[in-house]
């Protein structure tokens, strides 16, 4: 495949907007604040379990929070 689809995400924006820090959200999901920042900026790719914590705990549907980039 040459067009390889990239999984991004909208995770910070979302944060903001709620006004919770990084260690906040990270304990509402279990994972550490640098798991978060990881994620934030496209370091890590979230397993499905914790993508939807995270969609969860901003109250957010999965398609807000992530999408894809060719």
């Amino acid at each position: 495949m040459d067009n390889e689809l990239i999984l991004k995400n909208r995770l910070k924006e979302a944060r903001s907007e709620t006004g919770i820090s990084q260690g906040e959200l990270a304990a509402l999901v279990g994972v550490s604040r640098q798991t978060i920042s990881y994620i934030e900026t496209g370091q890590f790719n979230p397993t499905a379990k914790l993508a939807l914590l995270l969609c969860i705990a901003l109250d957010k549907k999965f398609e807000e929070l992530f999408y894809f980039e060719p």
